[in-house]
């Protein structure tokens, strides 16, 4: 059998395996001089001459992000590796970190073609880009059911959510004085899309009620795949008589499957030492031409002995396939065929920051940023407090603390910007590790760089 779990995951990869979406480096948000500025507020204008980024490593946008450790999953017992699930580590430690809603997710932006220049009476960027992002949300409860088994009566482990998306843009951007109010400036972008591929899954609900020697369960999901040459697989469950998706495969993948548009808009405000800005980011969608879709269609009953979660000794390296087989008969779903055009909305950002220059050091500028991205159940909010210091012109700097959605961290950014050449390296997010395990202490680690050169 080829579970349906493995169809979410394998449609996740199809879509991260093209280069990525995280909309913009936060940390860089008050540098001065960071040429890619306008991605986190059109209205910012990151360099004061034009600019060509070099082809491919231009600009490159790599993270994983969640507000649960890995090591809440993976933990270090007795000298030994195992999973939460294992009988030696007790529920009580092995639940004590979970959340009610667990998000984690990846993506990366990856800057093909992009270059910068001053006309039309403001400065204008035009840019490539390959863009996917892939999150993941799942309450406490699942983790629960997975480390307890039947040691409960009932587990309501509704509202777990996946969604991918992997995609090409065609950025457009014009930022300007605004004369008439001295201090304001404006920006806008519009972006051209062409939809490679995405899913979108949801499962509504799933009640259970278990006993020693059977699962009643009531659930209700649905799963849109936006994928051209995708295809369900389906078994015959004797049962109930009918076929159910048991997996998915994809004979012959093309692309695009899709075009879409959206719009960045923002503004900023100088006023004495201050400067005050806002921004409102991937206003837009993608229409997708084929979408394949599986439900259970509304609510449906399951009944089943298949189920047991306790882990063995030794068998944890086996447990999460065990799982997600079990899991895959659990949503028991028909194949819908293709159902023709389905529009997928992009996930929003808005930035609201405000920064202030020291009046009698004028190379150091602190920063405060407010970020939320709008995803239903995986929407996520961070502010990031940052110290920005250029010492002289070619060389600029900074370190930020950041809390939010996926906890606490810091960040930082370097940045060189010589005549004729720029390159910048940083991470909004610092991967930390337990010293002797060398187990990541959370799901958080992001790492930017690129090189441009001016004009």
């Amino acid at each position: 059998m080829k579970p349906i779990f493995r169809h979410f995951i394998g449609a996740a990869m199809v879509a991260a395996a093209l280069p990525a979406m995280a909309q913009g480096v936060n940390s860089g948000y008050f540098m001065d001089y960071y040429t890619y500025s306008h991605q986190l507020n059109p209205a910012f204008q990151g360099s004061d001459k034009g600019y060509v980024g070099f082809p491919g490593l231009g600009n490159i946008n790599v993270g994983a992000h969640g507000n649960f450790h890995v090591s809440d999953v993976v933990r270090y017992n007795n000298g030994r590796t195992m999973l939460f699930t294992n009988p030696s580590i007790s529920v009580s430690e092995a639940m004590k970190n979970f959340k009610n809603n667990n998000k984690i997710g990846a993506g990366a932006k990856i800057g093909i073609i992009d270059f910068g220049f001053k006309a039309f009476g403001g400065y204008n960027t035009i840019g490539i880009n390959a863009v996917a992002q892939a999150d993941v949300s799942v309450p406490k409860s699942l983790f629960s059911l997975m480390k307890e088994g039947v040691g409960n009566e009932t587990y309501d482990i509704s509202d777990v959510r996946a969604d991918a998306v992997g995609y090409a843009e065609i950025a457009l951007n014009h930022s300007r004085q605004i004369k008439q109010v001295p201090g304001l400036r404006v920006g806008a972008s519009v972006k051209f899309l062409v939809g490679i591929a995405a899913i979108q899954a949801k499962f509504n609900e799933a009640y259970l009620q278990l006993d020693q020697n059977s699962w009643n369960a009531v659930t209700d999901a649905e799963i849109y795949s936006m994928v051209k040459g995708f295809r369900y697989d389906t078994d015959y469950n004797e049962h109930t008589n009918r076929n159910y998706v048991s997996g998915a495969n994809i004979d012959d993948f093309s692309a695009p499957n899709g075009f879409g548009l959206a719009f960045d808009l923002g503004g900023e405000y100088k006023w004495k030492d201050f400067t005050f800005s806002f921004a409102l980011l991937d206003l837009g969608f993608i229409s997708f031409s084929d979408t394949y879709k599986a439900s259970t269609m509304g609510r449906r009953s399951v009944r089943t002995d298949a189920y047991t979660f306790q882990v063995s000794g030794e068998g944890s390296s086996d447990e999460w396939d065990r799982i997600r087989d079990d899991f895959s008969e659990l949503y028991q779903m028909e194949d819908c065929g293709n159902i023709g055009s389905h529009t997928y909305g992009l996930k929003a950002t808005m930035n609201i920051g405000v920064a202030y220059e020291l009046p009698v050091y004028r190379k150091i500028k602190f920063g405060l940023l407010n970020s939320t991205r709008f995803a239903g159940p995986m929407t996520a909010t961070e502010f990031r407090l940052s110290a920005n210091w250029q010492p002289f012109k070619l060389f600029s700097a900074n370190i930020n603390g950041v809390a939010g959605t996926y906890g606490a961290g810091f960040g930082w950014m370097l940045n060189l910007h010589a005549p004729g050449f720029n390159m910048f390296l940083g991470m909004d997010h610092t991967l930390g590790k337990l010293a002797k395990q060398g187990i990541p202490l959370n799901s958080n680690a992001d790492v930017f760089l690129g090189i441009n050169f001016p004009f």
